[in-house]
């Protein structure tokens, strides 16, 4: 038995080594929001308290499989074997303490903070969606647009998101934060932009769909720029202008005699 216990434990020690090394790599996209940094760290520490479990759990099946396999004719007898009390102790309160940690940390503490909507925004952006469209308006400075999502740098945005028809949901990829978006209320979502960047530079800032609305749920997409504040004012300025009517021009009134018939 202890033989067995060596074994495992060496085992699920190299496991669990290789595990973390994995997790910590850095395999993740650009995260462009100070949200999506305080997800990223959240999402980093699940998978660092998961590593050793599932290893254990893996290691223990694969060598109890190997280990114990049945031998012989089928049917036989196979001898039971019987744990020390100790074991499940131990991983009932390793395991424990696991959850409680998670429970307080990201839960009570960093899961607040991400959901919690600035109540005093540098910037609202209003979201409309639809079959199969987003609707952008800056209600502070009268413009709205079809084309694309422009926001600024550093600077602390509330998304107000409604949806005309069905359930939509506002997800940017590079910000690892998405709010859906449900008919007849109106949803918030708040985040700090920490890099400059553009769709074609990082196919990640685009605002996408990411509840099946329909058969045009692939193409509502939107590309998104985030830049400078001195640039961004310069983009709603362009936008203003472009979105001004412009003056009734008068119209030609027909002569008189133009519109008389000829009576000969």
């Amino acid at each position: 038995m202890r033989r067995d216990l060596a074994i495992v434990g060496l085992a699920w020690l190299a496991a669990t080594t290789l595990g973390e090394i994995l997790a910590g790599a850095n395999f993740y996209p650009v995260v462009r929001s100070d949200k999506g940094h305080e997800i990223q760290e959240a999402f980093q520490t699940l998978l660092r308290f998961s590593v050793p479990v599932f290893t254990f759990v893996v290691v223990m099946l694969v060598y109890s499989v190997l280990r114990y396999r049945a031998r012989g004719a089928s049917g036989s007898d196979v001898p039971t074997r019987v744990g020390h009390r100790a074991i499940p102790i131990v991983w009932f309160t390793v395991t424990a303490t696991l959850a409680l940690t998670i429970m307080i940390y990201p839960g009570l503490v960093s899961l607040p903070e991400i959901v919690n909507a600035y109540s005093e925004p540098d910037l609202v952006v209003q979201v409309g969606s639809m079959q199969w469209a987003w609707t952008i308006t800056y209600p502070q400075y009268g413009v709205t647009t079809r084309a694309e999502l422009v926001l600024p740098v550093d600077r602390k945005i509330r998304f107000d998101i409604t949806s005309s028809d069905v359930v939509h949901s506002f997800w940017i990829p590079a910000f690892l934060i998405r709010m859906d978006a449900v008919p007849g209320m109106t949803t918030s979502l708040s985040l700090r932009p920490t890099q400059t960047g553009s769709y074609r530079d990082d196919p990640n800032l685009r605002l996408q769909c990411s509840q099946l609305c329909g058969l045009g749920h692939t193409a509502m997409m939107m590309p998104v720029r985030v830049v400078s504040q001195s640039e961004f004012q310069t983009w709603i300025t362009q936008q203003a202008r472009s979105s001004t009517p412009r003056a009734a021009q008068p119209t030609s009134t027909p002569n008189a005699d133009s519109t008389r018939g000829d009576s000969r």
